[in-house]
Formats: structure tokens, sequence, C-alpha cells
């Protein structure tokens, strides 16, 4: 009754995060309605991302063809000081309120048990190597995780990990709630937070 191409549309986007089967057929069917040049501009889009590629510096995103992404290659930004950021949104959000000229290094989704995953494993042993390889110390190693209790156990594990290799390692303070999300963080929280770190 449902045409495959549903179907497997279907398939394909209820894998996404928050969108669920029946989001997904509510999205199918909208897509039919739409008109042929902006199916085929969304298309166009999707495919563009394949041309995407990790930084192998921070594991932010990077065209495929450069060696390092934008922030990595800045060389206006302070190289002695780095952000560990979860997510790419959040390092979005950082750089809209403008608190944070340093380098980033993302992470990757904390996992809802509070294990870390053999990817961030493998990311964390990266960026140890890195800072021991570097000629001057590192100045400062900001934790800049999520309040809530997984990012404060992972924040933990991390200052454990890192502790002898950097001058000062500091977290992000308060001004954004327990349990929020620096994602959805306004300018202002997000400013007080990175400000009154500690």
């Amino acid at each position: 009754m449902i045409p495959k191409e549903i179907k497997n549309f279907i398939d394909a986007f209820s894998r996404l995060p928050s969108m669920g089967p029946r989001q997904a057929t509510r999205l199918a069917f909208f897509m039919t309605s739409l008109d042929k040049a902006i199916l085929h501009e969304l298309e166009s889009s999707l495919g563009a991302l394949r041309g995407l590629d990790r930084c192998g510096e921070c594991f932010f995103l990077k065209h495929e063809n450069e060696s390092r992404c934008g922030i990595c290659s800045d060389l206006n930004r302070a190289s002695d000081v780095i952000a560990i950021l979860e997510k790419e949104t959040d390092l979005l959000t950082f750089e809209a309120a403008g608190v944070f000229r340093g380098k980033y290094f993302i992470l990757g989704k904390l996992a809802e048990k509070g294990v870390l995953e053999t990817a961030q494993k493998s990311r964390l042993e990266h960026l140890k190597q890195t800072i021991t390889k570097r000629e001057k110390p590192l100045r400062e190693l900001i934790i800049a995780l999520n309040p809530t209790s997984i990012g404060d156990f992972t924040a933990d594990l991390i200052t454990k990990e890192f502790g002898g290799l950097v001058t000062k390692i500091t977290r992000l303070s308060r001004g954004i709630p327990t349990g929020g999300e620096i994602e959805f963080a306004d300018d202002a929280s997000l400013a007080s937070s990175f400000e009154h770190r500690d």
C-alpha cells in the first residue's frame, strides 16, 4: 500500500536523533508535496555532506580536501588553551557568544549510561599525545561539558587523566543551570559561565 520509496525514506530517517517512525512518516508525506526544485535543493544539500570530514586535531568538521578545520588553522587563536566540548553545536554556541579565542576539542555525544565509548577514549588518547608532544606546556584545559551527572562524571575522569599534563584544568561555572545544555544557553549565561570558570 505504501510505496517502497516512502518506506525506505521512513527507515532511513527514523535513525536520526529525535525522529521516530511516526515523525519520519509525516516528513516523508510532507516532502512529496514539495515543489521538485525544492526537493532537488534538499537532495543537493544532503549530498554535499559527503564532502565533509573530521579535523584530525579537534574533530570538528572540515572539507575533505583540507588538512585542518578553519579554527585549527587560524593563527590568531591561542594554541595553548583548549576547550573540551561534547558536540559540534556546542562549538557553534561558543563561537556565536564570542567568549573564547582558543582551540576546541570535540569529545562526541556522551552516552546515557555514563561510560566513554571506544571512539571517545581514542579521541582523548589523541589529545593526550598532542599535549605531551608540545614544546611548551598547555596553559589551560577547559572542560566545557554540559552540567549533567554524565557531564560531571566525564569531567572528573578527564581531570584525573590530564592532571599532570597541563598547567591548569578548569570547568565552566554554573551560570548554565544544572541539567541544562550548552547548545541552548543564551550568550549572557555562557559568557558568565566562561568568565567565572574554576
